[in-house]
């Protein structure tokens, strides 16, 4: 398929309180009136960026992915974002990628946030994932991932055409979060997605959003603004991003590399 349609959503989280933030991610949702192939929700979005999983954490497959897969198969869509879960003894960052038939994929954070302690809460993950939907290639990665371009680089052996960041970023370091998508753009001859939240989190950290999406030549396709409560679906063209790598197949030269 050629065309993608993307819906993001930049808003408000609830902190620590599970129940009304689906309830509120359902009013959000039920506002999409128009078709759509894949929704973006921001990182935690069921609990706000979270470093007491012992309390907030919900068992792998619990409520907040079985809402996930409710919605991707009410909307005939995938619905993706980021929660806190507990799987075995371990506590994971884990982004759930849910699809309309009822099955799902998960990606589990690599780069835990050290200034916020995350490292001692949670468990890093070991793998990077390349999820394939509607003929694209779709690389799902997390929050503080972003400032780390190794992990992100695109690859020939592992390729893909849509790179996507959920995140909970403070508005404090907003430049550095605009400025990184954009290179991770156009480094990695991508399509990029960064949907992150807005408002005060349960620390009275501010978010501003900063939403975005992307073209290949680091051009934005979309106009949130920040602090804006938005839902956006924009279309984006796998025929625009092979015609660009054709003329200009910056890859070809690409240094290759394994991460240990």
């Amino acid at each position: 398929m050629n065309t993608l349609r993307v819906t993001i959503v930049q808003t408000t989280l609830a902190w620590q309180d599970v129940r009304a933030n689906l309830e509120h991610f359902s009013q959000r949702l039920a506002a999409i009136q128009e078709p759509t192939d894949l929704i973006v929700l921001p990182e935690m979005f069921t609990t706000g960026f979270t470093m007491t999983p012992e309390s907030s954490a919900e068992i792998h497959g619990g409520p907040g992915l079985q809402w996930m897969l409710g919605k991707a198969k009410e909307k005939q869509c995938v619905v993706t974002g980021s929660i806190a879960v507990k799987d075995g003894a371990q506590f994971y960052n884990r982004l759930y990628w849910a699809k309309p038939d009822g099955s799902y994929e998960y990606y589990d954070k690599r780069h835990l946030f050290r200034m916020a302690h995350e490292q001692e809460h949670y468990t890093a993950g070991t793998g990077k994932q390349v999820f394939e939907w509607k003929g694209w290639k779709i690389c799902p990665l997390v929050c503080y991932d972003l400032r780390f371009p190794v992990w992100s680089r695109n690859s020939a052996a592992n390729p893909y055409d849509l790179l996507i960041y959920v995140a909970n970023w403070p508005e404090v370091r907003s430049y550095p979060w605009k400025q990184l998508l954009i290179a991770r753009a156009i480094e990695n001859q991508a399509f990029v997605i960064g949907v992150n939240r807005i408002g005060a989190d349960g620390n009275n950290i501010a978010h501003a959003g900063d939403s975005a999406v992307i073209n290949p030549r680091g051009e934005h396709m979309s106009d949130l603004k920040p602090h804006e409560d938005a839902v956006k679906t924009i279309e984006i063209h796998k025929s625009y991003l092979d015609e660009f790598r054709k003329v200009f197949p910056v890859m070809l030269d690409a240094d290759s590399f394994k991460i240990l």
